[in-house]
């Protein structure tokens, strides 16, 4: 898979998926704000607010499984495995944990977040997701500077990682008890070749987790390649709901809660072919 991404434009990445209407803060129904009150809710659980059925519809959502409530998660570490050049999967988290480790197998990412990190310098502009981040946790948007502060002060490390590797991180970087949580947002199906390679990526990330830890898992449906540049076509293994199920439960997960996006017509842009966009909230046996 490597070869595939050579010639990766995080700057291209950026535009094709994260700006409107995609990323449209107007919109409930734009997949961004969806994604952002996924990881909200996730995190905040003893608050979590179901959807209504008319809210459901409205942003076109349908929630497969849902276990009961939980314990917010919070603790010492969490780690982003495959974070690309995006930061709007820790904004929630970066506020419940002690420490936070970003990574990505591609250099050019790794300098794209190392950027902001260091120097404040993006090629998007994060602020409208700092402040989304910020209504969804109940206060003013006014304070997205001071969440954006928050973040670079937890953020320890900006890693190289190999989920096909089975041990994906350097492991002086965790403890033995590994991490508390972990979120992975469309990388896994990204860079597997196949169902099987994907089953097994799944595994190997899991070592990175402490018994009881938290995986929140972002991926695509149905989707069978995304642009990673122009004229750039990177292949994905098409997935489905109950793969994702299974998949989990053999890497020893138990399902807390499963929601599903479907995308309607004006998300479909012409940068991939994903039909739905999957949220999985599991727990490590």
């Amino acid at each position: 898979m490597e070869a595939c991404y050579q010639g990766f434009d995080p700057v291209s990445y950026l535009h094709y998926n994260y700006t409107p209407p995609r990323a449209d803060f107007e919109r409930r129904s734009s997949i961004v704000p969806w994604k952002l009150s996924c990881l909200h809710r996730a995190f905040t659980e003893a608050q979590f607010t179901y959807y209504s059925q008319e809210e459901a519809r409205e942003v076109h959502v349908q929630c497969l499984r849902w276990y009961g409530k939980d314990d917010d998660i919070r603790g010492d570490i969490l780690v982003d495995v495959g974070s690309g050049p995006t930061l709007y999967q820790v904004m929630s988290g970066c506020e419940r944990f002690d420490r936070v480790i970003l990574s990505d197998f591609l250099e050019v990412n790794r300098r794209e977040l190392q950027s902001w990190l260091q120097e404040g310098k993006s090629s998007i502009d994060w602020t409208a997701y700092f402040k989304y981040v910020c209504k969804l946790e109940g206060r003013s948007s006014s304070a997205w500077a001071e969440k954006a502060t928050r973040l670079r002060s937890v953020v320890s490390d900006v890693l190289p990682v190999d989920v096909h590797q089975t041990c994906p991180l350097s492991p002086e970087f965790l403890p033995s008890s590994g991490a508390d949580c972990l979120v992975s947002s469309f990388c896994l199906e990204s860079v597997s070749h196949d169902l099987l390679s994907f089953n097994h990526a799944l595994g190997h990330i899991s070592s990175l987790l402490k018994k009881g830890g938290y995986l929140l898992l972002i991926g695509a449906l149905g989707e069978s390649f995304y642009m990673g540049a122009p004229e750039l076509y990177i292949p994905v293994v098409p997935l489905d709901e109950s793969q994702v199920c299974t998949s989990l439960k053999a890497s020893g997960y138990e399902l807390l809660q499963l929601c599903i996006y479907h995308l309607p017509p004006d998300m479909k842009v012409g940068v991939d072919d994903v039909t739905g966009v999957f949220f999985a909230k599991a727990r490590k046996r």
